[in-house]
């Protein structure tokens, strides 16, 4: 290492607390690295540089900035720094009730929010005992928004990373169908990210009507639109050269720094949480698992192609399934636990005055039961208890293993909620994807982690 300035962790020497020297990587760092660079041999025969790629450059896909060293065009070391776009999401959460948190995780990766919900309210029903109680229309349910979201998530780092490399086209190809999806999401929740759709208990409601109908028109529409993308990617020489051979990832190295998701599929291991850790009821459903072992930045892409396929199956499973249940109600096919201590909102509609409680439900609890009421307000304004205790919860999100880790005090608050977001622990493998390759290859490399910042700086 040639840059940065020595630093000791927890008080620690340098020798104890890693081989060679540590360094603090910051936001207000830069004269410091500039002269302890200064300090090299490499340096000072002007052999070496070292230079900022962000944190505001298009290709690192938010504020993440990279430090790196070069001789010449090839890149010696790099050095992630982030924090750029801390949120304090975790942190906030032990201020709010269990159901408010979602609110706040959905933000976390923004470009996956469905999954965000999915992971944290999995992991408090587990807490409350319920997992076997969730209704199965709600479930159904679940599975249709993530795969989805896959898709839109798959497309939102399909079609930037080929405008990084200069190929516009690519870019607007995908992201007319990302409209599309985002479109279905908007239809079906009122909003195309931070949903706060998926509830501890079920769904906040059911699918609007009409929502059927055109979630079976983008199945007819949407299979060309991929087809489309792959020849104008797949026959494009410069792409393939770009992305082929580049940011090689082999198997040992994934399993090593923690790697899951499309980046290890592509390296020949077809790990997926749906098929080994089933929960949503994914077992039920028919699809495979994409898997290749060209461990590059062109295999990763190929991966997610993919699986925007296998979503798309799974989402026609999923509607079928829905259509035959008939026609929904709250008493008869719920999307939410009956049990009125926990579940909420209940029964909403759309009114003149926007989304709110049924006039049924506002008549019974304010009317007819005063226990109702009595349940309503304390859901409301103080939120459901949890049992003491702690729970983790791992999906499979578009950018590989999602979890929550969630524990609780007895409360009507989250005592602590931790998210493993893949994308934080995808940044540790640039240095092996990166260093002694080109330069013009962190862009495609980079890009093939599609990493998020919102959820690494959560």
């Amino acid at each position: 290492m040639t840059t940065g300035t020595p630093h000791a962790a927890g008080g620690a020497s340098d020798a104890d607390a890693a081989e060679g020297r540590v360094y603090t990587v910051s936001g207000e760092d830069w004269d410091e690295v500039v002269s302890a660079a200064l300090q090299s041999d490499d340096f000072q025969s002007g052999e070496r540089i070292v230079l900022n790629m962000g944190p505001q450059h298009p290709s690192t896909h938010g504020v993440l900035r990279l430090i790196l060293t070069l001789e010449g065009e090839t890149v010696v070391e790099i050095r992630p720094s982030i924090g750029y776009l801390h949120t304090g999401i975790e942190k906030t959460m032990e201020y709010r009730t269990w159901t408010q948190g979602v609110t706040l995780c959905t933000r976390a990766d923004y470009l996956m929010p469905i999954f965000n919900e999915a992971a944290y309210c999995l992991a408090v029903e587990r807490l409350l005992g319920i997992e076997d109680k969730i209704p199965e229309r709600a479930q159904i349910i679940r599975v249709l928004m993530m795969e989805i979201n896959r898709i839109s998530s798959h497309l939102g780092g399909i079609a930037p990373m080929g405008l990084e490399l200069g190929a516009t086209t690519i870019y607007t190809q995908g992201a007319r169908l990302r409209e599309r999806t985002l479109d279905l999401l908007e239809l079906i929740t009122g909003l195309r990210m931070n949903h706060g759709f998926i509830r501890p208990g079920g769904v906040a409601q059911d699918l609007p009507p009409g929502a059927l109908e055109a979630i079976r028109a983008y199945l007819d529409d949407a299979p060309e639109f991929v087809r489309d993308l792959h020849k104008l990617i797949d026959a494009n020489p410069i792409f393939v050269g770009r992305n082929k051979g580049v940011a090689y990832l082999d198997l040992a190295s994934c399993m090593a720094l923690g790697v899951t998701g499309p980046m290890l599929r592509s390296a020949g291991l077809p790990w997926d949480l749906r098929k080994s850790q089933p929960y949503c009821g994914y077992q039920t459903y028919e699809f495979d698992v994409p898997v290749n072992d060209m461990a590059d930045a062109y295999g990763r892409y190929l991966i997610r192609m993919d699986e925007i396929d296998e979503s798309m199956r799974i989402i026609r499973q999923a509607i079928d399934r829905l259509a035959d249940r008939g026609s929904p109600g709250p008493d008869k096919d719920p999307v939410m636990i009956p049990d009125a201590k926990i579940g909420w909102p209940s029964r909403l509609s759309l009114g003149p005055d926007g989304l709110g409680p049924s006039p049924e439900h506002i008549a019974h609890i304010m009317g007819q039961s005063m226990e109702a009421l009595i349940h309503h307000f304390k859901l409301v304004t103080e939120g459901f208890r949890v049992p003491a205790g702690q729970a983790y919860v791992a999906i499979e999100s578009p950018r590989g293993e999602l979890g929550a880790h969630v524990v609780s005090d007895g409360g009507t608050r989250p005592y602590r909620v931790h998210l493993r977001d893949p994308s934080f622990n995808h940044l540790q493998s640039a240095a092996a994807l990166c260093e002694g390759g080109q330069v013009a290859d962190l862009i495609p490399a980079i890009a093939s982690l599609d990493p998020v910042m919102g959820g690494v700086d959560r």
